[in-house]
């Protein structure tokens, strides 16, 4: 009689600099109700007291590997190599887990082979854990190329479980002194490396993206860093979808527009969340110049968001007492 081991998932952490969150993000991995996991805790160069926090954890599952600051493409890529699980599941120091997020995505994956890519929807939190009411709930199912590279339904970088097959089958040696070195995320980005990865899967790869509609991810929001680094944040979208581009040109010449649109968009939206009033102004009215399509595709919400942006010019407590009651008239407001 044949018995089918239960399958280990290995949990890949980078650290860098992280002593104020990771004691909170360890604990949400141990606290799983799914237990046959490890969890590879990836020191990039930490200065810091993360490593004494650390320390405090005595728990067999967990390992450490310690290496020189590559930034958090590096320490995922050192992660994955080390890893033993069938399923890789990925998780940034500052954001945290519900208890059953393993055991819903080891089902989600065991039940739908054809699934490489397993995601949830995720929770807003700020720098006090404090939920903000809002979050991510992407769409789960029928995700097409142009989905994925248009709307990233994945979201963020802890919400991911990946099918180590998917991880063999895009994987690749580097170059020079790291020609030895196995690269699954493109370590010459530094920003918007998961938006790279999941585009090359859909180019490259059959494997499908699917979505479980629990919110399993807690995904904490900077508000003091969002208007001063959009600049940047838009830029290295740009760069990281780029590096598709010679994957199949009349894809990109046909969806890069829509896609940059919908990143504005994104973008407008976190800027209406900071203090910035004009920001989402200035962003919104960028996405509708960029492509128009954003529009007639998703229209409630691309309107919600020029409305939002609007209302933002309105004095602070009228724009408060306004979002107040739209959001107790709506209940969880969604965004992407």
């Amino acid at each position: 009689m044949n018995v089918n081991p239960i399958p280990m998932i290995s949990v890949v952490l980078p650290m860098f600099n992280v002593e104020k969150y990771i004691e909170q993000s360890i604990q949400s991995v141990l606290m799983q109700t799914y237990h046959n996991f490890e969890l590879i805790l990836i020191d990039d160069g930490c200065s810091d007291d993360t490593l004494k926090l650390v320390e405090q954890f005595d728990d067999k599952r967990i390992r450490m590997i310690q290496q020189k600051n590559r930034g958090l493409s590096g320490a995922r890529n050192t992660g994955i190599a080390a890893s033993r699980g069938f399923y890789i599941a990925l998780l940034d120091a500052d954001d945290f887990w519900d208890p059953e997020k393993l055991a819903k995505h080891l089902h989600h994956l065991n039940t739908h082979p054809e699934v490489g890519v397993s995601y949830c929807s995720s929770l807003f939190v700020d720098e006090k854990n404090k939920l903000l009411g809002i979050g991510q709930f992407p769409k789960l199912t029928n995700i097409s190329k142009q989905h994925v590279f248009c709307r990233n339904p994945v979201g963020n970088g802890s919400a991911a479980v990946i099918r180590r097959s998917l991880l063999n089958d895009i994987g690749y040696f580097g170059i020079n002194h790291d020609r030895y070195r196995k690269m699954y995320f493109d370590e010459s980005l530094r920003q918007s490396e998961d938006i790279e990865l999941w585009t090359r899967i859909v180019l490259t790869t059959p494997w499908k993206f699917e979505g479980i509609s629990d919110a399993l991810t807690y995904y904490r929001v900077n508000e003091g860093g969002l208007s001063a680094n959009i600049e940047k944040q838009l830029a290295s979208w740009k760069h990281a979808v780029c590096q598709n581009n010679f994957r199949d040109p009349d894809f990109f010449k046909k969806y890069y527009t829509l896609a940059k649109a919908f990143q504005l968009r994104y973008l407008a939206r976190r800027a209406i969340q900071s203090s910035s009033r004009l920001a989402g102004l200035k962003l919104i009215h960028q996405a509708l110049y960029c492509d128009l399509r954003i529009l007639f595709q998703e229209p409630s919400r691309t309107s919600l968001t020029f409305c939002s942006a609007w209302l933002k010019l309105l004095p602070v407590k009228l724009y408060a007492s306004i979002e107040e009651s739209a959001m107790a008239y709506l209940g969880h407001k969604k965004i992407s």
